[in-house]
């Protein structure tokens, strides 16, 4: 698909005055875009609608909202779209934080129906845990396994670099619980996946960006985290936010084996000298 920013660009030049006037909003309201309709968007530029109209057919687009479904689309999809609208110093700060204020609004609404109980109890009593993530999720699941580990034994990263999954899936039962971290711009594969934990009968926790599109029937809880920013990339907060709501959870939840564990795991880094774990 197309990016808006690169057909603009590719006919800039060739615009008159007003369309690019209309034209460079857009290119500096890419995050916010689908707040306006074409009247507002008109408006805004201080020019007709039929010039606002006349632009989007120049551009290959039937209308206003044509446009704009592919913005919306592509930005779902985890395709950066750069927003050069005075992202800079104070106002970027600014606004960075009230997005992510918004975001944690959000989740703490859903979080409010969420299963934490079953999916705390999972957590704890599954034989093993599997943590599964590509791309952008990898470092999501790798920071988690690092949490996991210190407060219950038995927990998997995957994939091992260079490596295939079905050698580590295999014999995966009721008994385990996979935790699959699928934020968008997933491989190709990642629908088999779901499929193959489903074949195997292993409860699976997914975790993925809101509205993802993906068929969360065949997993047993699905937590769905809002990733909006003010500019191209995705904000990760708050996935890493949730990887210490759990994860702090699960250690309150069984205090003395949890307190025991990391207590043996400093006396180890002790001797192993791996850290310092001085006060100075």
């Amino acid at each position: 698909m197309r990016q808006i920013t690169e057909v603009i660009r590719h006919q800039f030049e060739d615009l008159s005055p007003s369309e690019r006037r209309v034209a460079s909003f857009i290119l500096d309201h890419l995050d916010d875009l689908a707040t306006y309709n074409s009247v507002e968007l008109s408006e805004a530029c201080e020019t007709s609608k039929a010039t606002v109209s006349r632009l989007f057919r120049r551009l290959g687009y039937d209308s206003f909202k044509a446009m704009r479904d592919e913005v919306r689309v592509l930005r779902q999809s985890g395709v950066p779209l750069p927003n050069t609208s005075s992202n800079t110093g104070a106002n970027l700060i600014d606004r960075h934080f009230r997005s992510e204020a918004k975001n944690l609004s959000r989740l703490t609404q859903a979080a409010q129906h969420w299963p934490l109980d079953d999916i705390l109890q999972s957590l704890a009593q599954a034989k093993r845990v599997v943590l599964i993530g590509f791309r952008n999720s990898y470092p999501v699941a790798m920071h988690w396994r690092q949490q996991l580990i210190q407060v219950r034994p038995d927990i998997q990263l995957l994939p091992q670099a260079g490596q295939t999954l079905a050698e580590d899936l295999v014999g995966l039962g009721e008994q385990d619980l996979v935790i699959l971290l699928g934020f968008h711009r997933r491989p190709a594969q990642f629908p088999s996946v779901l499929k193959a934990l489903k074949t195997l009968g292993v409860p699976v926790l997914l975790i993925t960006e809101t509205n993802s599109g993906l068929d969360t029937a065949q997993v047993t809880w699905c937590l769905e985290l809002p990733l909006d920013s003010v500019s191209a990339f995705d904000s990760y907060a708050l996935p890493m936010s949730l990887v210490s709501l759990l994860t702090n959870a699960l250690l309150h939840q069984q205090l003395r084996q949890g307190r025991q564990r990391i207590e043996g795991i400093n006396t180890l880094y002790d001797q192993l000298h791996e850290l310092d774990l001085s006060m100075n």
